[in-house]
């Protein structure tokens, strides 16, 4: 049947419709049942044009960029990578940003996922204090894996982080054993930190 191949994977459909190629056209030949609500993988993985290859970096907006830095620097340990400042057209079409003006450091974890830090000067009408809760929309957070919860702990209460509450021990699904807290920064940001069932012991 000529058109039946969707612009996007489908993902609300009862049926999925199975399919051959004749020529460069997409046809459909014979329909199983599928379930409301999920997607058809093998459909997607046909249509896709792209796909994406890794996750770069984690970019996380801060007020104090040498606080931020000298935090995940030097009391996590990251790698220090390079820092640049930005200003002008480019950093507006890529941020959509007016006026966008800023400084930004990059440090790799020992993964090499990268954290980006960036301090905007510009425009006047950005947000400040904007504290935005776990539960609040827009909110997002990094979890990061360490093999000592307490002494992590320990170690950023000296630097003005402050833990969420007290960890817990998951008993169920795939991170089951992990213990994990989430814990905040001055300006709010969020690092949830997991340890490893039998690590620090």
């Amino acid at each position: 049947m000529e058109g039946c191949a969707p612009s996007r994977p489908i993902i609300y459909s009862k049926e999925l419709k199975s399919r051959t190629t004749r020529g460069s056209s997409l046809h459909c030949r014979s329909i199983l049942k599928f379930g409301v609500g999920r997607s058809a993988p093998s459909i997607g993985r046909f249509l896709m044009s792209f796909r994406v290859v890794a996750a770069d970096h984690t970019g996380i907006t801060v007020s104090n960029l040498e606080r931020s830095l000298a935090f995940w620097r030097d009391v996590l340990g990251f790698e220090f990578s390079h820092s640049a400042h930005q200003t002008g057209e480019r950093p507006e079409q890529i941020t959509g940003v007016k006026g966008a003006d800023l400084n930004l450091a990059v440090l790799k974890t020992p993964s090499r996922h990268k954290i980006e830090l960036l301090e905007y000067y510009a425009p006047a009408d950005r947000k400040k204090d904007f504290d935005l809760r776990p539960c609040d929309l827009g909110h997002v957070h990094v979890a990061l894996i360490v093999d000592d919860l307490d002494a992590v702990l320990r170690r950023i209460a000296e630097s003005g982080w402050k833990a969420a509450g007290k960890p817990q021990s998951l008993t169920s699904g795939p991170n089951a054993g992990k213990r994990v807290v989430y814990v905040r920064d001055p300006d709010g940001t969020t690092i949830e930190f997991m340890q490893m069932a039998g690590s620090g012991d």
